[in-house]
């Protein structure tokens, strides 16, 4: 058995680890570290070069991956110009996105959204979602506050860590 394999398990389990963490964090805070998602990078990085040691992904993976990544931190940049997402979510999106592309990345971003859509319908219902919550704040104020969207971002990273697990 080579050591490659446990490697690349052991980077799959951190990548989740950090995922839940950013997501707990910006749940808190309406902010996501920046050392999260360079270790989410990191991590990538160490099983990607697992995987080509041991075959299982090649040079054109990896590069579409990085090219995947680098759309998804275009996309989001023009998202944080227009005020839909904070430069901690655009960070997290494309360092989850190594991760996805390129064959995950249309699931990775269907259970963002997704989540992300439950995570606006439940502060609408007056959920006590974010750190304006803990003020005691109305929804309408709340709404103005923004929605942490690093909740949604860590479970299409999870959804994507899980795939590859399986696969």
């Amino acid at each position: 058995m080579s050591l490659f394999a446990p490697l690349q398990a052991g980077c799959l389990f951190a990548f989740a680890l950090l995922l839940v963490a950013a997501g707990w964090q910006d749940l808190r805070t309406m902010r996501i570290a920046n050392r999260l998602s360079l270790g989410i990078a990191a991590c990538f990085v160490l099983w990607a070069l697992a995987g080509l040691a041991l075959g299982t992904l090649s040079i054109g993976h990896v590069a579409l991956s990085a090219v995947g990544a680098a759309a998804l931190f275009a996309a989001g940049a023009i998202a944080f110009a227009a005020g839909g997402l904070g430069g901690g979510d655009v960070k997290l999106l494309a360092a989850a996105g190594l991760f996805a592309a390129p064959g995950l990345l249309i699931e990775f971003l269907t259970v963002t959204a997704l989540v992300g859509g439950v995570l606006g319908l439940a502060i609408l219902a007056g959920a006590p979602i974010g750190p304006a919550a803990a003020d005691g704040a109305t929804v309408r104020a709340r709404l103005r506050g923004g929605l942490p969207y690093g909740p949604a971002i860590a479970a299409g990273g999870l959804w994507v860590a899980a795939s590859l697990v399986v696969s």
